[in-house]
C-alpha cells in the first residue's frame, strides 16, 4: 500500500472531486470508477471514490480509495491510499503500479 495525504485551501471539495475524477478517468484507457459515496452533516462534507485500473508493469488490477473532507468552508483535507499491486502471496513485491496510481492522484493536485 501506498497512501498520501494533503489539505489545502485552493479548492472546495466539489470542485476538487470533479478534478480528481476527470483526472483519473481520463488519465487511464483502464481507469473506472467502482463506487462513490458522498454525505453531508450540517456544514461539513465527505466524499469517497475508490477508482481501479490495469498496471501493465505489475500485470495486475490496483485500486486507488480517495477521501475528500471539508468542514464549514474549511480547507480540504484528501487521503489517497492505494492497494491491490503485488502479484505475491505472502510478501508485498511489485508495487509499481500502486506508486503510478498515487503519482497521478499527485499530478492531479500540483
Amino acid at each position: 500500500m501506498a497512501k498520501l495525504e494533503r489539505r489545502s485551501s485552493a479548492w472546495d471539495i466539489n470542485t476538487l472531486r470533479s478534478r480528481i475524477m476527470d483526472g483519473i478517468l481520463n488519465g487511464s484507457a483502464s481507469a473506472s470508477l467502482e463506487e462513490e459515496s458522498f454525505f453531508s452533516s450540517g456544514n461539513a462534507q465527505c466524499c469517497t471514490m475508490v477508482f481501479e485500473r490495469y498496471s501493465m508493469m505489475g500485470s495486475n488490477r490496483v485500486s486507488l480509495t480517495v477521501t475528500l473532507f471539508q468542514a464549514e468552508g474549511g480547507p480540504v483535507y484528501l487521503s489517497g491510499i492505494t492497494a491491490g499491486g503485488s502479484q505475491a502471496m505472502f510478501f508485498k513485491v511489485n508495487t509499481f503500479g500502486e506508486e503510478a496510481f498515487l503519482d497521478k492522484l499527485r499530478e492531479l493536485l500540483a
